[in-house]
């Protein structure tokens, strides 16, 4: 490639682009190429200071920029793929403001979470959420954890500023059992990943340096409670690298109530995907379903944080998935050698039977218990 070449029409088409520009993903199909445009892009900066609003993905030797529909070079189609940097959303339907479930929330004594604290809390395992951040003040959270990272302002803790974030770290991690609310993994660390704004939205751009940092920090679990309808060849590689690390990633199947399919990322076989149920073990109407799905969990009406040291209640996959998160880090924290194939395998065995007359029998409801003593046999 000649790369020179590609640095002066990217600066140009760059400076050109009008009303017809998307953000794309542009990724190269040979590292060499990569690593010399990421050679070379550094040093023109001062000569072409529009290279600095391009975004480097490099877990998938690739860039994000915004570029017009037409007039990408048509002699680099052999080195490149180019694909639209697509929008995303987090997974949630209903929101209300809730008194705490004093203690430990529904959803987490249904899968049965406070009969396996006496074996395993979840200690020393890192579960990392991309999402909007977090409440780093809510009570409920402080001991649970880290400083995770703000990919939409780099210099700044990630905050949560639309209240998911900190809903979804609560069920998986919250420790005040005096005056709170408890989490399935009380004792594992909440690595947070601001990557979705204050409207819960988010690029695919962005998802992967989220998972980029996962892996280069040495995180366990992922927890992705957001999806969309389209498949990303990009976020594709990026889940692929990650599993290949050996970091599990848990996503939600949606809330479209679709019988026969789930959204991506929950869509790809390297991701665990989740689907929400009922207090009655049925599965919620709201969520997608299929044979896609690999394991149910509570996701309906579930209480746990919020911003501002408050408490919310909401129904959704997204619900669901934290709940899963959390066992596979009390799960980890007991068997820390097993890699994300011995824990989809082991959740698929030993789950429970759903309520309903339409239930898959295929899949099942997350038991904890049942997991654990499956993972020791």
């Amino acid at each position: 490639m000649d790369t020179t070449a590609f640095l002066r029409w990217l600066h140009s088409i760059m400076a050109g682009s009008g009303s017809g520009t998307r953000k794309r993903i542009i990724r190269f199909r040979h590292r060499k190429d990569y690593l010399q445009f990421i050679q070379a892009s550094s040093k023109s900066t001062q000569t072409r200071p529009l290279l600095q609003s391009v975004k480097h993905l490099p877990l998938i030797q690739a860039i994000s920029c915004p570029l017009p529909d037409t007039g990408i070079l048509p002699y680099l189609g052999d080195r490149i793929w180019v694909e639209d940097d697509r929008p995303l959303n987090v997974h949630s339907i209903l929101k209300k403001s809730a008194a705490v479930d004093k203690g430990i929330p529904w959803g987490v004594k249904q899968i049965k979470a406070p009969l396996a604290w006496s074996q395993t809390t979840g200690h020393r395992i890192k579960v990392g959420v991309i999402d909007t951040g977090v409440d780093f003040n809510h009570p409920d959270l402080r001991h649970s954890l880290s400083r995770g990272i703000n990919l939409l302002s780099r210099g700044m803790l990630p905050y949560d500023d639309n209240g998911h974030g900190t809903h979804i770290a609560g069920t998986i991690a919250a420790a005040n059992q005096l005056h709170g609310m408890i989490g399935v993994a009380p004792r594992s660390t909440i690595y947070p990943v601001k990557a979705f704004d204050y409207n819960g939205s988010a690029y695919v751009s962005d998802i992967i340096l989220g998972i980029e940092w996962c892996v280069r920090n040495q995180i366990h679990v992922i927890n992705m409670s957001f999806g969309m309808k389209t498949r990303s060849r990009a976020l594709l590689n990026a889940v692929i690298n990650a599993y290949n690390a050996g970091v599990v990633i848990v996503a939600s199947a949606g809330n479209d109530g679709n019988r026969k399919s789930v959204d991506y990322p929950a869509r790809y076989p390297q991701t665990l995907s989740v689907g929400a149920t009922t207090r009655l073990r049925r599965i919620a109407p709201f969520s997608n379903r299929g044979s896609d799905i690999d394991i149910y969990a509570p996701g309906d009406k579930i209480v746990s944080g919020w911003l501002r040291g408050h408490y919310n209640e909401m129904s959704g996959t997204s619900m669901a998935t934290s709940h899963v998160s959390g066992a596979i880090a009390l799960l980890l924290a007991r068997h820390p050698a097993m890699s994300p194939a011995d824990i989809k395998a082991t959740l698929r065995r030993s789950m429970r039977p759903l309520r309903g007359t339409k239930a898959p029998r295929s899949t099942g409801e997350l038991d904890i218990l049942k997991m654990l003593q499956a993972a020791d046999r």
